[in-house]
């Protein structure tokens, strides 16, 4: 299986996605159309006009895979979910359906695991292209298979987009709608990109010929987290049912499944190479949580739960703290377009759980935290103030860039130093005066020295 690359071999600066000058063009010849004929023609026009920059900044805390790994949870391309895109971060995409957003997004994922295994090499369209099409022709699926029959003298780009089409596209039939997952596609198009990288590591057999495999492992995540607690809700039912429809599972496979639903299933039931596969083992882990963490009110045994399968799959607690962030995050942001999430009552116990954890977290990182406020006088001052008052927009990004520098130095916090992982600030904010009163206490006294009045009733005593 794989092993992580140096952490030395990522060091391109980084280019902002949309250059001052882009104002002064038509906007209209930026457009782009994943359900039209030659959007991915059209994307790479957008990347040589310099609309769409293809490089990321990696923080120098983050190693590669880690790095890799909070950026497709980010996206959300992890729980088959677009949130943002990885590359093309100022695309309109007010008009495409949500398949769209996915596909467009399963294409980026691809795009961002090629480039970081390709590093060091100056970026070749005409290889990446050949090297995925070639990818999805081997590919160990039987509705792709006709595909490439029927495309023989088709350009690369037109069967891409073919094949991206038939990847995020599934039948679902569900009794019950009333959960989040009515708005997903393809739950499991992240496997997709997890065999993607296999296959660009050389491991041709893992990659063409174990999706099923894989798959079958991480419906049997979702089974463990949804028996966590010793009964299933209907919600984790539905959320298994959604994945089992987006795994193509032949019909034995997929009879097999659904008898380990029914009856249950053990830790042992994963196979043991798993933890030595960087990329799946977390993919499991992440969608093991997102059953317990978005259905209810979270659990102390389910919490232990997680804990046993981070140990079992040799994931340390760190990386197990930043997949709950990510998670968290995810729920939070997609809150608004997800139908369950707008339900307040289950809605507010969800978000009771992460407080709950959070103030944990922060307990346990008190003193150092206590340390970096003391010497943040300005993000105290902000914090403060929220607690009373609305930011902002500029006092916004000053909490978050502070923040970023804050984090540095709590390996907790590292999540909120990529894009796309500030979401949780607002509960963090609230959370912190709360948690040490003391350094907001010693920094208010500071504020008075310089003759910076402090507002009282924003101070918890």
């Amino acid at each position: 299986m794989l092993s992580e690359p140096s952490t030395t071999d990522f060091n391109t600066p980084f280019i902002e996605p949309i250059t001052e000058e882009f104002n002064t063009f038509d906007q209209s010849n930026f457009m782009l159309s994943p359900g039209s004929k030659g959007w991915i023609n059209k994307y790479f026009d957008l990347v040589e006009k310099e609309v769409i920059s293809l490089e990321l900044e990696r923080p120098d805390e983050t190693r590669k895979l880690q790095f890799m790994h909070l950026t497709f949870g980010h996206s959300g391309i992890v729980f088959g979910y677009p949130m943002q895109y990885i590359f093309a971060k100022e695309i309109d995409d007010a008009h495409w359906t949500t398949g769209e957003r996915l596909k467009f997004l399963l294409f980026e994922s691809h795009l961002f695991i090629y480039q970081q295994i390709h590093i060091d090499e100056p970026f070749d369209k005409n290889a990446f292209l050949e090297s995925l099409t070639l990818f999805y022709k081997d590919y160990n699926s039987k509705p792709l298979m006709g595909l490439f029959t029927l495309f023989k003298k088709e350009s690369n780009e037109e069967i891409l987009e073919s094949v991206l089409t038939k990847r995020i596209d599934i039948r679902l039939n569900l009794l019950d709608n009333k959960w989040w997952v009515n708005s997903l596609s393809n739950a499991i198009a992240y496997l997709d990109v997890i065999l993607f990288d296999d296959f660009e590591h050389k491991l041709l057999d893992e990659a063409l010929d174990n999706y099923a495999l894989y798959a079958e492992n991480a419906l049997t995540a979702i089974i463990l987290a949804a028996y966590s607690d010793g009964k299933i809700e209907s919600k984790e039912a539905d959320l298994f049912h959604l994945f089992l429809a987006s795994a193509h599972l032949d019909d034995e496979d997929r009879d097999l499944a659904l008898e380990r639903f029914k009856k249950g299933a053990s830790i042992e039931d994963l196979a043991p190479w798993i933890k030595q596969h960087w990329l799946l083992k977390r993919f499991l882990f992440d969608i093991s949580a997102l059953t317990i963490l978005a259905t209810h009110e979270t659990q102390e045994d389910e919490l232990q739960f997680l804990d046993e399968l981070g140990e079992q799959l040799k994931i340390d607690e760190t990386e197990r703290e930043d997949s709950l962030r990510i998670i968290e995050n995810f729920i939070l942001k997609s809150k608004d377009e997800v139908a369950y999430l707008n339900d307040s009552s289950k809605y507010d116990k969800v978000y009771k759980s992460f407080s709950n954890r959070w103030a944990k977290v922060i307990l346990r990182n008190k003193d150092k935290l206590k340390k970096e406020l003391r010497e943040s006088k300005e993000l105290v001052a902000l914090i403060k103030k929220s607690r009373s008052a609305e930011l902002t927009k500029e006092e916004k990004d000053a909490v978050k860039t502070q923040f970023k520098d804050l984090a540095k130095s709590i390996p907790s916090l590292t999540v909120f130093m990529l894009p796309g992982g500030a979401i949780l600030m607002p509960l963090l904010l609230r959370l912190i005066p709360d948690m040490i009163p003391s350094a907001f206490k010693e920094n208010e006294i500071d504020d008075k020295d310089e003759g910076i009045s402090a507002d009282p009733e924003s101070n918890p005593s």
